[in-house]
């Protein structure tokens, strides 16, 4: 009995694992309906806007990643001094939640480009900093568990708002038969909605958080923190050469796993396949990710952290070959297995194995460095993707040349792991 409520999480721990569920919401709808919606503005703001569509939401996206980048290090650092993690997060999380909001009452398709950026900003900011929380909300012993948990009912929780989102987007399109509403109507409707499940499920972090590891602010804390996070970038290079190395191979294998997941719908339209198959696939790949998440949360406590990664890598790499041969709509719902069964484990385990080697009170501005590797590979594969598919007219060859992605991140994460503590 002892036993199982020693693996029960916590109020606290729950708490984060919440923050994971509202704001994989604005995730998904980000990734699905947000650019949909875009494309349906820029219609009507003419021929030139709408040509140009895609290449115009590609670039924001590119500029919220430097953006994020940029500030993300710096604003994490701040955090680690003592009373400002909360306040800060709850700040971002209240201009992601407005800017959530405020995308489903414009309608030219500029401003909807400028109040995204504020929006995945703010929502990109909040999550260096809620990925810093977690040497606060628990112990490095339970990390790997608190972490996978997080992933896994993000997954889950995201499908909730997305459904009434998607209801109202297919009524929109007059694809429900007598119950349809305006296209605006459908946009303001998901919006508010991911906004609204966004904010109720992160109360309970608001309000039961305490931040538990910090540095004692000085005179001028804004700029020591500037300070501390120079000195921690020459110390990491010079003398943390686990925390380097792990960094390097984060960079490689994350790129991979981003790029792929953004490019799964490219694979299938280029190969004319059954959309409203893909679809049911992808949807379906957040229930395999919810469920392996947990899986490799228990194997976590049998085996090294580091071990289950390289498991996970070497699935990805497994994925990218296969791709090669991806012809059919049914073969097209094997790779969406595959990559279900390991996107949400290797970021989740990233986390957990990431928060325990580094120093606990500077948390912030680690998980800050962290963010830079992870939006940085955002970029870097995103280009990749594209010179390969200019270069060759095939997605699967572009989507298989990640693994040299994978392949770099495995013996980077080799290197890491031989760094002894």
């Amino acid at each position: 009995m002892a036993k199982n409520n020693a693996d029960r999480l916590d109020r606290l721990e729950r708490s984060w694992v919440l923050y994971d569920v509202g704001n994989s919401a604005f995730t998904m709808i980000a990734c699905s309906l947000i650019p949909i919606w875009f494309k349906d503005l820029a219609r009507l703001g003419g021929t030139e806007a709408y040509e140009h569509a895609t290449s115009n939401f590609a670039y924001v996206t590119a500029i919220v990643t430097v953006i994020v980048a940029i500030i993300g290090p710096a604003c994490g650092a701040i955090t680690d001094n003592k009373g400002f993690k909360k306040p800060i997060f709850t700040t971002a999380l209240a201009i992601g939640l407005a800017g959530c909001i405020w995308l489903g009452l414009v309608r030219d398709w500029m401003m909807f480009l400028i109040v995204f950026i504020i929006a995945k900003v703010a929502y990109s900011c909040s999550l260096t900093f809620y990925d810093s929380m977690l040497t606060d909300v628990t112990t490095p012993e339970r990390a790997d568990r608190v972490s996978s948990y997080g992933f896994a009912w993000g997954y889950i929780g995201s499908c909730l708002p997305f459904t009434v989102a998607l209801v109202f987007y297919m009524a929109g399109e007059g694809m429900l038969g007598g119950f349809t509403v305006s296209r605006d109507t459908a946009r303001l409707v998901g919006l508010i909605t991911t906004a609204v499940w966004w904010c109720l499920v992160t109360l309970p972090l608001l309000k039961n958080y305490k931040q538990k590891y910090y540095v004692e602010p000085e005179k001028g804390a804004v700029r020591e923190a500037f300070a501390r996070l120079g000195r921690t970038l020459v110390r990491i290079v010079k003398d943390e050469k686990k925390v380097f190395f792990f960094l390097l191979a984060f960079f490689f294998y994350i790129d991979g796993v981003n790029t792929i997941i953004d490019n799964c719908i490219n694979i299938g339209t280029d190969l004319e396949l059954d959309t409203v198959g893909q679809v049911v696939f992808l949807l379906a790949t957040q229930v395999v990710a919810f469920a392996f998440s947990l899986v490799f949360s228990a194997l976590s406590k049998k085996f090294k952290t580091v071990n289950l990664i390289y498991v996970c890598i070497a699935g990805y790499f497994a994925v990218c070959v296969y791709a090669f041969f991806l012809k059919s709509l049914w073969q097209f719902g094997i790779m969406a297995f595959g990559v279900g069964m390991f996107q949400g484990s290797i970021q989740a385990l990233s986390r957990s194995y990431f928060s325990r080697i580094i120093p606990a009170e500077n948390s912030g501005e680690y998980f800050g460095l962290y963010d830079i590797f992870s939006k940085g590979a955002a970029c870097l594969g995103s280009l990749v993707i594209g010179i390969v598919k200019d270069t060759t007219g095939s997605i699967q060859v572009a989507v298989g040349a990640m693994v040299i992605f994978f392949a770099a991140g495995f013996i980077f994460l080799r290197k890491a792991d031989t760094v002894r503590e």
